[in-house]
């Protein structure tokens, strides 16, 4: 039951304005650290991103750009099962953040609570972070960036306890999904399995 849980918040919707971020390993079930970082995205704010997280720009003055920070992040990453409640953000983020730096991608396999959550919880009205950490009893201060990837490594923790597994990675595969995976200049989405289409069957013409 080890996974690392992340989270980022952006200065502006490009996905290369990582401004915090938010990292907790859980070992054997449990949470032993948790790290966070302001970081300084060497962009403009813009301010229906400040009204979401409160990040502002005097706050990130003299903190890491990514690529500084990225020698202590890489470590935490490599080789782990990384979680993230919409993982397609996150994930975005993390790759337009080495792109712009022209950094290699590390390589990890990953999962999203949200897709997760959708499948597991249907009859919850939404699949946000804050309505699945409501259903659970998770304390949140929403947008937060440690507190958003605690409450995601807590809801799969609460899913895992559901299905009764201690494995992540089985979970997924028992609820359909594929890991999503990152590597080496490349990338590949956790999705469902495509089905395979069934072969047309031919129909002979009847002579005349």
């Amino acid at each position: 039951m080890n996974f690392t849980a992340i989270d980022f918040e952006t200065a502006n919707a490009n996905r290369s304005s990582a401004c915090a971020l938010g990292l907790v390993e859980v070992r054997a079930g449990i949470i032993t650290k948790e790290h966070v970082w302001l970081i300084d995205p060497e962009q403009r704010f813009d301010g229906r991103n400040i009204a979401i997280h409160g990040i502002t720009p005097s706050m990130i003055h003299g903190k890491p750009t990514f690529s500084e920070l990225w020698t202590q992040l890489e470590p935490l990453l490599q080789g782990q099962v990384v979680v993230a409640h919409n993982a397609s953000f996150d994930m975005s983020v993390l790759r337009y953040c080495l792109d712009g730096a022209s950094l290699d991608y590390p390589d990890f396999q990953y999962l999203c609570t949200y897709i997760l959550g959708k499948k597991m919880l249907t009859h919850l009205p939404s699949h946000k972070l804050n309505v699945i950490s409501a259903h659970f009893g998770i304390p949140l201060n929403h947008h937060d960036a440690l507190d958003d990837a605690r409450a995601s490594a807590a809801i799969l923790l609460k899913l895992m306890e559901q299905e009764q597994h201690s494995d992540p990675l089985l979970l997924t595969s028992n609820q359909g999904y594929k890991t999503g995976t990152m590597y080496n200049r490349g990338y590949t989405p956790f999705s469902a399995p495509k089905l395979k289409k069934k072969p047309a069957l031919r129909t002979s013409r009847l002579s005349m």
